[in-house]
């Protein structure tokens, strides 16, 4: 696949090379230089036709104004052919630089037009066109790559994971050897879970996920995924304080309810012990709205404009609790469904999630 796609970009390559040398069109330092030409011969031309008529209506010729006449009138007409020519010749530059911020955002699939009237920007634009494709066909490689290669450690990583289990009731096992086999245990989950994640997010990069959207109750499904996860907060002694309105949300509810279970178990993760962790729901006209508060440490400005990468992890002590894909999960799970989630730290300590759902 790689000898495909580097020949693939090598042949684009020419095709692009032999448009640009049988181009007869004029390089972008030339149009700038003929514009300049030009717009000093029409202010000038105008300036003096201007002046005449002033001077057979007003008789201005013996007047100390005419030189400031001549300079106003240059400078206005100048001002106005600038205008013009920037908007006319800078126009695909903004273009590109709009197509460029797609790229930025993840979006591989954008195009430039390449035809221009200037020759340096048909060729920049074709090569960013071609850089477009290969950084998509790269994405296809790299997302492949990764799905293969998870779907091939999941199975024996289950197996591994059963017998471990069976081996967790073995009677005459030592208490060294117990705790051997829970450490084989707890990391063959995490990696169980990594796994899975990394598939989910592979299917939902690649838009493979099955749009099977119905009528789900929101508070419900939120209920269940907390309850879901009553040991963990149970363990740290966190109270809870939960508003939830009945709202039925039609959507794709086995994606949702990894939303709910990213941000709550994060919740727990980061709180302080003897915590409150604060959940609201409600509907505000055809946007649903849903915070999640704790009181843990929060989350530094730095830390906020990455946490929802691929595997960035804001707290380093948390490592062994996670792979630092839930939240980049959950971020891309709400593009999908036409939602956002936002991050701030609250006043009175720690942070608060909201997630924001619209009503199809």
């Amino acid at each position: 696949m790689k000898k495909k796609l580097g020949s693939e970009i090598e042949k684009l390559e020419k095709e692009i090379k032999t448009k640009i040398q049988k181009s007869p069109l004029l390089g972008i330092r030339t149009y700038y230089w003929m514009a300049i030409l030009i717009e000093f011969i029409i202010a000038t031309g105008l300036s003096l036709v201007l002046i005449l008529i002033l001077d057979k209506v007003f008789n201005i010729s013996d007047d100390s104004m005419v030189p400031v006449f001549a300079v106003l009138m240059c400078s206005t007409i100048t001002a106005g052919i600038s205008f013009y020519l920037n908007r006319w010749v800078l126009s695909p530059i903004r273009k590109l630089g709009g197509a460029m911020r797609q790229v930025a955002k993840g979006n591989f699939k954008i195009q430039v037009p390449t035809k221009s009237k200037i020759r340096d920007m048909e060729e920049i634009n074709q090569n960013f066109n071609l850089m477009v494709r290969a950084l998509d066909a790269t994405e296809v490689l790299q997302s492949d790559f990764v799905s293969n290669v998870s779907h091939e450690f999941k199975t024996p990583i289950t197996a591994i994971e059963g017998y471990v289990m069976l081996l967790q009731g073995t009677p005459d096992m030592t208490e060294e050897q117990q705790e051997y086999v829970d450490k084989i245990l707890l990391n063959t989950q995490r990696l169980s879970g990594l796994i899975g994640n990394v598939l989910l997010l592979s299917k939902i990069e690649n838009q493979q996920i099955p749009e099977t959207q119905h009528p789900f109750l929101l508070d419900e499904q939120i209920r269940k995924v907390l309850m879901h996860q009553e040991v963990e907060w149970t363990k740290k002694e966190i109270d809870l304080d939960v508003e939830m309105e009945d709202i039925t949300y039609h959507g794709n509810e086995s994606l949702m309810a990894h939303v709910w279970d990213n941000l709550i178990k994060n919740a727990v993760k980061f709180n302080r012990q003897g915590g409150l962790l604060r959940l609201r729901l409600r509907q505000e006209n055809d946007t649903i709205r849903f915070t999640i508060e704790d009181e843990g440490p929060g989350i530094s400005p730095e830390d906020q404009e990455h946490i929802f990468d691929k595997f960035y992890q804001a707290d380093s002590s948390h490592k062994q609790e996670g792979n630092g894909l839930g939240l980049s999960l959950v971020k891309r799970i709400l593009n999908v469904c036409n939602g956002e989630i936002t991050v701030e730290n609250r006043k009175e300590g720690g942070a608060m999630f909201t997630v924001l759902l619209r009503q199809s």
